[in-house]
């Protein structure tokens, strides 16, 4: 690894843990309703809200009435996208002469599910499919809701586990203005500024036609693009302004856009850590939950580097060192402005949070740097993950070593002083198989049919497995990320990759927020000498040995198949 790299990593490693208990303790005084510096502006903006919409702030709901309102906001706010992007040819700044991709009705239902929630899937190219308007009225619009909403979920989870003897969890609508008004908004506005000094344009111009060297006609699309950078990464959605999406120029310009762009991506869901240790008041549990996302992130970047700073065996003759005069290892399908070093930052960065941002073609990956990207996805969103959906998923995903621990040692199981028992271990249950029936029935049936088979049309054997179960772990992850060989604008992919996006959104906030709700009603009881520490060194290793073997128990055929038997077989 060359020093660059390494610096690198380890100054992004630095910035995050710095910002972790700074950021925590500014979302905790949000929505716990403390005095904050932004009171004075956004409080009054707030109650405008409140009396323009109806909205009583101080009721508060079930946690099955606000899952319903997380449920029925997702659909009101995909529909209001989908009718933009059927009807855009009739609004603002349509350029027909270059929105030459047609936006068919399974495409635009596809893309509808997919921003509002906040997975932000791709079968289309943006400079040649969306207009200004769906892109700022539609999709940028989407990525603040979409992104607040997941925080308000977040957020609600940790309170039923902060509280006791109560039925509620908060109001849904009064997170979800604070978490625009309060955090991505501010968020947004602070995160542009660098990106438009560092040359990300923010413009609303007629597409611009030059002319190269040789004669030819080039067409350079302008727009909005700052406001929908930002966002797309704060808000962990990840949908590009341009089919190149980081990769491009105008949305990723410099190493430092790259590094600034990863850094909105983790430091909400990083800090978010900090804010459940303040919630529950024991600090001591948010850093464990912190500790054990840092060590698999710097895990997966380690691994993602050298898989590619090795190369590819099957071209013995190229020199993987790096020097002045080469980048050494594998460039293919990356941008030699960031190199393997920028773009395994961002590979393991986007595939951890949520965000299906990229800086270079995963397609383009060796077949184990493709294997950490897919084990990251299909680890569910525990390593940092979605704004808000990130922290619910690893603490639900702790309750199973908790609740086996708890077995072992003759003992109910306890979490927080709080008994896991029938009524939360069944919620437990429906979260952890939601991932594992979701995505291989829909990978079964993309490669027992022919309209799923049809997508190969540049890969097919292992490599084409793995683009096929990349795509579905990444849309049910509401991720975004694909593999670019996979063909997925058809109806068959439109409408499988939405019933993923659906599942892995709502599938796994509902049971959450149910098993919070029950977390809620119960008394805190004592902690005594056998009860099981949840913030110890010891459950830290328990929680990751669990998470890796959970993980291989779900997935290893398929994985074996796929990436691991394309390794065997570059090898051979």
């Amino acid at each position: 690894m060359n020093v660059y790299s390494a610096a690198q990593y380890l100054a992004f490693v630095v910035v995050v843990t710095l910002f972790v208990k700074p950021l925590g303790g500014y979302m905790n005084r949000v929505f716990s309703r403390r005095k904050t510096a932004m009171d004075s502006l956004w409080v009054p903006v707030e109650r405008w809200i409140y009396r323009f919409t109806g909205v009583d702030p101080a009721v508060e709901m079930s946690a099955g009435q606000y899952a319903a309102c997380f449920v029925v906001f997702g659909l009101v706010c995909t529909l209001l996208l989908y009718a933009i992007l059927r009807f855009q040819r009739y609004l603002p700044w349509f350029f027909p002469g270059y929105l030459t991709t047609p936006l068919s009705p399974d495409l635009s239902f596809n893309t509808a599910i997919s921003f509002s929630t906040t997975t932000t899937w791709q079968a289309y190219a943006g400079e040649t499919t969306m207009s200004y308007f769906s892109q700022m009225v539609g999709l940028c619009t989407q990525n603040f809701l979409a992104g607040a909403a997941g925080l308000a979920v977040g957020i609600a989870f940790i309170r039923g586990l902060a509280r006791q003897n109560t039925e509620t969890l908060g109001n849904f609508w009064v997170d979800l203005t604070r978490s625009l008004l309060w955090i991505l908004l501010p968020g947004a506005l602070l995160g542009s500024v660098p990106l438009i000094w560092q040359g990300v344009p923010m413009n609303f111009h007629h597409y611009v036609v030059a002319t190269t060297l040789e004669g030819a006609k080039q067409i350079i699309p302008q727009g909005p693009v700052a406001a929908l950078e930002i966002i797309k990464n704060l808000g962990t959605n990840g949908g590009g302004f341009f089919n190149a999406n980081g990769a491009h120029p105008y949305e990723n310009p410099t190493p430092l856009t790259n590094f600034l762009e990863m850094l909105s991506i983790v430091l909400l869901p990083a800090a978010l850590t900090n804010t459940f240790g303040r919630m529950v008041r024991q600090p001591r549990q948010g850093w464990l939950l912190y500790s054990v996302m840092l060590f698999l992130f710097t895990c997966g970047l380690i691994a993602l580097h050298f898989s590619e700073q090795y190369g590819n065996p099957l071209l013995p003759d190229v020199d993987s060192r790096q020097s002045q005069l080469q980048p050494g290892g594998n460039m293919e399908g990356k941008e030699v402005r960031f190199g393997i070093g920028g773009s395994a930052l961002t590979g393991i960065v986007t595939s951890n949070g949520a965000t299906g941002s990229s800086n270079a073609t995963d397609d383009s990956f060796t077949p184990l740097g493709g294997l950490v990207l897919l084990i990251n996805l299909l680890l569910g969103e525990i390593v940092f993950g979605g704004l808000g959906t990130g922290l619910f998923s690893m603490v639900m995903t702790a309750a199973i070593p908790v609740f086996l621990a708890g077995l072992m040692i003759g003992r109910t199981p306890e979490y927080l002083g709080k008994k896991i028992g029938p009524r939360e271990n069944k919620m437990i249950i429906l979260y952890a198989l939601a991932g594992p029936l979701s995505i291989l029935t829909l990978t079964a049936a993309a490669i027992s049919t022919q309209a799923g088979l049809a997508g190969l049309t540049t890969n097919n054997g292992a490599h084409g497995l793995t683009e096929i179960v990349f795509g579905f772990a990444s849309s049910f992850a509401n991720n975004g990320q694909s593999f670019g060989g996979l063909s997925a604008n058809t109806p068959f992919y439109n409408i499988m990759t939405a019933v993923a996006m659906m599942v892995g959104r709502f599938g796994l906030a509902i049971p959450a927020l149910i098993f919070a709700g029950h977390f809620a009603q119960q008394k805190r009881i004592l902690r005594s000498r056998g009860t099981l520490r949840t913030d110890s060194f010891s459950f830290g290793f328990l929680l990751t040995i669990f998470l890796i073997v959970a993980t291989a128990l779900s997935y290893l055929p398929v994985l074996t198949l796929g990436p691991v038997l394309e390794h065997l077989l570059f090898k051979a």
